[in-house]
């Protein structure tokens, strides 16, 4: 048995034929449907990239304990398993997270990695003087200082040139993992690329098929929005969506070499193909840019998700089971090799899922460390703001004090204490330390709760105020903390005593 997983990064639904999209540019992404199951109902968990990659090796969500980190030494990481199992497990990538403080833990639980140079403001090319990058929004907080003249040295090393793509690279090496492999038994690839998250930098040849767009838009070139309320002209902003649209051409392009190789080698008999994203990215609606300082709405939670199971080989069907793929993919995985998930996990195989639509849960939580709890039934959505003035009390648990890039400051660790053994840390005692929370640059409707009903408002513009309603979400909600083993302070941060 084989299988191949390409992951993007904030691949958007909304932008996609599979989801009603008709103005992009994606014709293997339409392939893709007939070659596959293609699942509507499918939400993020922990949030953003490396919580949600935490929860794709353990098989569990981890946002109610900790913030932005590495693996812990406690956690089962499902690369691993399949590795100690015999089953040979290479990662190609381009997504930097992985070689930060905060992810540097993950590429080595595969058998092979490798890793293409150059998203985001990577520190990659050295050069002493920094180019002016005001020109591309204004300085984001969010963001560390440089990052942008850095992102722009990487562009001119790339000097137009595709086979300097870190996407390029990414697919490149994956599809030469699958020529020499292919006749090969037990192996797991995963090909993850960072595009088509911000910066939205591709290529004119790219860009040629919004030609009428490029050709008539004067404004200035702006393809990284900041992550905050939208202050561009309204043109901008649209420009800002055809980059992104036109990178995402790119992305369908190597998702058609992978197909393309699948077909070449008669894989589709032994080879599960998965294809999904960790999230999705506001590009202006609601008023906003980016994720995680305002609400996950539809456009960040409700993300895209495609399976091709060669056991059923079903394809060209849809399927409504409300799914969370960052912590049932890791499941599904096991149970096509024939691996036994650990007694920790808590996501679903959606092996009988893919045949015939079988449920695997009533209602999916999401969110991040220290914001909104949020819980879906896949008809409504309620996120539930915190109760306390200052989102207290809240706190990491960890062996490894690590942030996105750095590691905790010692003024960080001075109110740390040694916690009593989580359900999911078998036996070993961690680390309890205070979160600052007035740190955290959030949207004012962050610590709001709010309830919506998506038949009717899917956009999410109208709260509902409807008691019963709430109360059954907020019991799902409590039922599913209790399950995930979240500590006793979330729920007083979230009013739940």
């Amino acid at each position: 048995m084989k299988a191949i997983m390409v992951m993007f990064d904030t691949l958007n639904r909304h932008f996609l034929p599979n989801y009603g999209c008709e103005w992009t540019h994606a014709p293997n992404f339409a392939r893709l449907s007939d070659k596959t199951v293609t699942f509507d109902n499918s939400y993020v968990c922990s949030m953003p990239c490396m919580p949600a990659r935490r929860d794709l090796h353990t098989g569990r969500p981890n946002f109610l304990h900790r913030s932005w980190g590495p693996l812990e030494p406690f956690d089962d990481s499902v690369p691993q398993m399949l590795k100690d199992a015999g089953v040979h497990t290479h990662l190609s990538t381009d997504h930097q997270h992985y070689f930060e403080d905060g992810g540097c833990t993950y590429h080595t639980r595969f058998s092979t990695w490798d890793f293409h140079r150059g998203q985001e403001g990577d520190a990659w090319i050295g050069q002493v003087e920094t180019p002016d990058a005001s020109g591309n929004s204004d300085p984001d907080p969010n963001k560390p200082k440089g990052m942008r003249g850095q992102d722009v040295i990487n562009r001119q090393y790339i000097n137009g040139k595709q086979e300097r793509m870190p996407q390029h690279g990414t697919f490149t090496a994956g599809l030469d993992f699958i020529d020499r492999n292919h006749q090969s038994d037990n192996w797991f690839l995963q090909i993850e690329t960072f595009d088509p998250h911000e910066p939205f930098f591709t290529l004119p040849e790219f860009k040629q098929f919004f030609e009428k767009h490029y050709a008539e838009y004067v404004g200035p070139d702006f393809d990284w929005p900041g992550y905050g309320k939208v202050t561009e002209a309204r043109e901008v902003v649209e420009h800002c969506r055809y980059e992104y649209a036109a990178l995402l051409a790119m992305c369908d392009l190597y998702l058609g070499k992978v197909l393309d190789a699948m077909d070449k080698h008669d894989m589709w008999d032994d080879t599960m193909l998965i294809v999904c994203t960790d999230h999705g990215f506001m590009l202006g609606e609601h008023d906003s840019w980016a994720k995680c300082w305002l609400p996950f709405y539809q456009e960040i939670a409700h993300t895209p998700f495609f399976v091709w199971d060669p056991r059923c080989k079903i394809t060209a069907e849809r399927r409504q089971a409300l799914v969370q793929p960052s912590i049932d993919i890791p499941l599904t995985l096991l149970d096509y090799f024939g691996i036994q998930a650990t007694q920790d996990m808590r996501g679903k195989s959606l092996t009988q899922t893919i045949v015939d639509d079988t449920p695997v849960r009533d209602a999916a939580i999401f969110g991040i460390h220290g914001g909104q709890v949020n819980v879906t039934d896949g008809k409504h959505v309620y996120m539930r703001g915190y109760a306390t003035e200052d989102n207290q009390p809240l706190f990491d648990y960890t062996l490894m004090p690590t942030h996105m890039r750095s590691r905790f400051h010692p003024d960080e660790l001075k109110g740390m204490t040694l916690a009593d053994p989580l359900c999911f840390t078998k036996d070993i005692s961690v680390l309890k330390i205070p979160c600052n929370t007035t740190k955290i640059a959030r949207n004012d409707t962050f610590s709001q709760t709010m309830l919506f009903d998506l038949n009717t408002d899917y956009v999410q513009q109208k709260p509902l105020d409807d008691p019963q309603l709430e109360k059954q979400m907020t019991d799902q909600l409590v039922t599913l903390l209790k399950e995930y083993d979240a500590p006793s302070e979330q729920f007083e941060r979230l009013g739940l005593n």
